[in-house]
């Protein structure tokens, strides 16, 4: 998959594809289901399928101070866009002028002039433009006079009519859910981050830990975690327990995430992981001591081989 990041240098042989427009927070099978039809378009049209998103996600430019709420970095969106077989992203920079860009504009100067886009597809509750003015039905006003083609996908929902979404998917990360999270986004939840030094407080107890930030991404519930973790690009996928929180026990250092991987012993300082969320064992809490919380590790380790087991 190509990425683009500069609009105004867009090669010609990257011009003319079917794509598919909106944030695409998590990559989630609501979004899949845009993606699909995307596809479905573009084969018909013998054209190659993009996707057309933001970077950073609006919310980021209109509500600064607000908690971190995004699901996925650029990088993981981008893989995880790859790997449904999209062959373009254009990801345009959301900045403070684009956000004063009115949807006219936007159609005529960004999609057709820079990206020349044959078709476009969009979700159900698609806005875009300053101040959110244009929509679904003002994209059909403008393909008629622009000469491209326009489809609205409707809200993909499960048997009990609920509808597959960003926020769902928040929702339960924020409740101690990732399973219910994975449903969601048909794969697990997951962080990338670099590993930072510590102070190895972890090594003195026998369960030495890699201590990550989230950064920009969304701060799920505090508490102990089942994980998968993966090193940098290595194939194989790593066991193991995480902590996520403030240490209340040892010392606060901020909200860190504290991954230890069962059977392995080697220098991480400096590498980046992929964590995934596989389930939830328990909330975080305040121990008497190191005795009593190097018991509990333990204990939380124990139910967290079983988990990733079954």
């Amino acid at each position: 998959m190509r990425i683009h990041r500069n609009m105004a240098e867009i090669a010609e042989d990257q011009r003319g594809a079917v794509a598919a427009i909106g944030n695409f927070d998590g990559v989630h099978l609501g979004h899949r289901a845009v993606i699909e039809r995307t596809q479905h378009i573009a084969s018909g049209l013998a054209a190659p399928t993009a996707v057309v998103t933001f970077e950073p996600h609006p919310r980021v430019l209109f509500q600064p101070d607000a908690r971190p709420f995004r699901l996925s970095s650029s990088d993981s969106r981008a893989e995880a866009l790859a790997g449904l077989g999209v062959d373009a992203l254009f990801e345009v920079p959301f900045d403070a002028d684009f956000a004063q860009i009115t949807a006219e504009d936007f159609v005529s100067d960004i999609l057709i002039s820079r990206l020349g886009l044959r078709h476009v597809v969009v979700g159900h509750d698609f806005h875009f433009g300053h101040r959110r003015r244009g929509n679904a039905e003002m994209l059909v006003e403008f393909s008629e006079n622009l000469g491209f083609g326009v489809t609205r996908v409707e809200a993909v929902a499960e048997e009990d009519g609920a509808v597959y979404s960003s926020s769902r998917v928040r929702q339960c990360l924020r409740e101690g859910d990732p399973a219910g999270a994975a449903e969601l986004l048909g794969r697990p939840w997951e962080i990338r981050a670099l590993v930072e030094t510590g102070d190895q407080r972890g090594r003195t107890i026998g369960f030495p830990t890699a201590n990550l930030r989230l950064g920009p991404l969304l701060a799920p519930t505090k508490g102990v975690y089942a994980v998968r973790v993966r090193v940098d690009a290595e194939a194989d996928w790593l066991s193991g327990v995480a902590n996520f929180g403030r240490r209340p026990t040892v010392n606060d250092l901020g909200e860190l995430l504290e991954v230890h991987l069962f059977g392995v012993d080697r220098d991480l300082y400096g590498r980046v992981l992929h964590v995934q969320f596989i389930d939830f064992i328990r909330p975080e809490r305040k121990f008497s001591g190191l005795d009593e919380l190097k018991a509990q590790i333990a204990e939380d380790a124990a139910r967290a081989v079983d988990i990733l087991k079954r």
